[in-house]
This record gives C-alpha cells, sequence and structure tokens, in this order.
C-alpha cells in the first residue's frame, strides 16, 4: 500500500457509484480513484472521463490485476454485494459496501468471514450515521444524557419517481428501510432486536399492488431490554425528500432531520414557506464524503472502521423478518430467521 492517498477502484458506476466516484475524485485527499469497473457497455469510461480520472474496466477482475489498488468501493446491484465483498477480501482489497451487504444471513455470514480471514477492512455504507444530527444524537446517547432509549423512531420518504416494474417486493425492506433498521440500532447502541411487526402495502402505485409491490411500510421493533422502535418508508412525498429520527429516553429526547435546504422561510400572502431538500445526495453530501473519510482511516489503521459487517448483518435480519412479518400477518422473532 502506498503511503500517498489510498488508491481506490469503484464496483458499479450508477446513481449511488458515480457520487462516490467524484468524492474520491474530487472531494476526498486522502483518497484517490484509480479504477471504475462496470459491465454495462461504455458506462466505466464515460464515468471516468467525465471525472478525467481512473482507468475504466468491464470486468471486476480486471481490478484485482491492477497494481494501484488498494480498496474497493462496492455500488453494483444489491444483490452482487455479498459476491464481490468475497473475492476482494480474496485479492487482499479492503471493502467499503454499500447497503445492503447482502441480501441474505448466509451470504453475510459468508461477506463478513472473508473480510476477517484476508485481515482487510470492510465497512458498510449507513451514512446516516455520519450526519452531524445523527452524530450529535449519539454523542447524547454516549454521554448519558438521554438516559435509557425507551422509544424510538426512523423514517425515511423518498422523492418519488420510481420505476414499480424495477421494484422487487422486499425492495423496501432490504434497500431503503435497511437505513432505519440501522439507525435504530444506532440510536440504542448495545441492544438488539427480537421481535419485528411490520404492514405494508403499493400506496403510492396501488395497480402494482397484485405483482408484489409493496411502497409504503411501517415496522415495530422490539429490542430484548423491551424498548420500542418504529420505522416507516414511503417511496414518494411530494415535498422532496424527508428523512428523521427521534429517541427518547429516561433523561430527555432528541430529535433529528429538518429536511429544510436552508433555514429561510418566506413569509408572504400565501402563508410561510420553506424550501426543502429534494434527494439523497443533497440530505447527506457530507454524510456521504465523511463515510469515505472514515474509510481511508480504517484502512490506514487510525481507527476501526466505524460500521461493521456484524452491523450491516444486524440491520439484515430486521429487514427479513420485516418481510417474513408482511408475508406472515404477524409479529417475527429475529431469531425465527436465523433458522
Amino acid at each position: 500500500m502506498t503511503a500517498g492517498p489510498l488508491g481506490v477502484a469503484l464496483l458499479g458506476s450508477g446513481r449511488m457509484g458515480a457520487f462516490h466516484a467524484q468524492t474520491l475524485a474530487r472531494r476526498l485527499p486522502s483518497a484517490r480513484l484509480v479504477a471504475v469497473a462496470d459491465p454495462a457497455q461504455g458506462a466505466a469510461e464515460y464515468l471516468t472521463g467525465v471525472l478525467g480520472a481512473g482507468r475504466a474496466y468491464t470486468d471486476a477482475a480486471q481490478v484485482w490485476d491492477d497494481p494501484e489498488v488498494d480498496a474497493v468501493v462496492v455500488a453494483a446491484p444489491a444483490r452482487a454485494h455479498a459476491d464481490l465483498v468475497v473475492a476482494a477480501a480474496a485479492a487482499g482489497r479492503h471493502v467499503f459496501c454499500e447497503k445492503p451487504m447482502a441480501v441474505t444471513l448466509p451470504d453475510a455470514d459468508r461477506a463478513i468471514d472473508a473480510a476477517r480471514a484476508a485481515g482487510v477492512v470492510l465497512q458498510v455504507g449507513f451514512n446516516r450515521r455520519f450526519a452531524p444530527d445523527w452524530a450529535a444524537a449519539r454523542a447524547l446517547l454516549d454521554d448519558g444524557m438521554l438516559g435509557t432509549p425507551r422509544l424510538l423512531r426512523s423514517l425515511t420518504r423518498d422523492p418519488g419517481g420510481f420505476v414499480p416494474a424495477r421494484v422487487r417486493p422486499d425492495t423496501v425492506f432490504l434497500e431503503t428501510l435497511i437505513h432505519d433498521f440501522d439507525t435504530l440500532r444506532f440510536l440504542h447502541p448495545g441492544a438488539e432486536a427480537v421481535e419485528v411487526h411490520a404492514v405494508a402495502d403499493a400506496l403510492v402505485e396501488p395497480a402494482w399492488r397484485d405483482r408484489g409491490l409493496l411502497d409504503t411500510a411501517v415496522v415495530v421493533v422490539r429490542f430484548a431490554d423491551g424498548a420500542m422502535g418504529v420505522a416507516e418508508a414511503c417511496f414518494e412525498a411530494s415535498y422532496g425528500y424527508d428523512v428523521r429520527g427521534e429517541v427518547l429516553g429516561s433523561g430527555g429526547m432528541a430529535t433529528m432531520g429538518d429536511g429544510r435546504r436552508t433555514g429561510m422561510v418566506f413569509s408572504g400572502p400565501g402563508g410561510r414557506v420553506a424550501e426543502t431538500v429534494r434527494s439523497d445526495q443533497e440530505l447527506f453530501a457530507g454524510a456521504y464524503t465523511a463515510e469515505l473519510a472514515a474509510f481511508v482511516d480504517a484502512v490506514r489503521g487510525r481507527t476501526p472502521p466505524p460500521v461493521t459487517g456484524e452491523d450491516a448483518r444486524a440491520a439484515l435480519a430486521i429487514a427479513l423478518a420485516a418481510a417474513e412479518s408482511v408475508r406472515a400477518g404477524r409479529p417475527v422473532r429475529t431469531d425465527e430467521v436465523e433458522k
């Protein structure tokens, strides 16, 4: 590994991958983008050309032969994540993997075991942990200011524009609410979920209900110490991208997320109006950069990875229990999905 900026290759150049590539090429002096791999014809070439950085590959296997690659950022489709983590670990490359790290618990275990056996850093992209509001709430918890958590809440409302035909029935749990499940764990450190009760439906695109689409969901998570968390998601909010959180503890309450683009409020004939954030990359731009900076620090041995494979596995177990709860129409214990 070179002493200069960490050489990082991007695997997958879609919407989130392209944002990470920009961070590596332009926003993070401690790292440099040395390669982009994407099987789609011309995709890697386009991104490296726009950024003026990195070699373009069509096969991830080409990355393992590149001597300048110290680490990889996995931003491919979710169902390819575990295999790419395992391949990267086998090649001795450190791994930052977008959520979800895997879509089954055996695959999550396989990824964790591969990284551990290879001695490489494995960090997962739960970006809310790095956003100022959420980090400040966790600091209050760690300092004891909030006391013992009793009620927790986390919500995600996307701005819409999704393509129903591309949404799997479990997407709302595995790729959207997975953030909220990790957030509930992050805001209740040391306690694990034991039971999950979920309800979900197609309320944004009701014509797709019979084809298994779930675009709106509410999930109640019960923790081992009795604390209760509520996570909710909807794929369309007309007013923009809305992410919030709350912790009520024995010592007080913390709330996270505002959704306003700025603190400015316009008062006029129609009342008061505030501009709202319209995308995750706008709301969490700083957090996305901070999580990659933390990954570089972990690879350099300065700090342990702040979001581990085990964290990703625990959030996945909640997601799988939520999906099973909808199918079964009853609460599901997390140990049921371990069988």
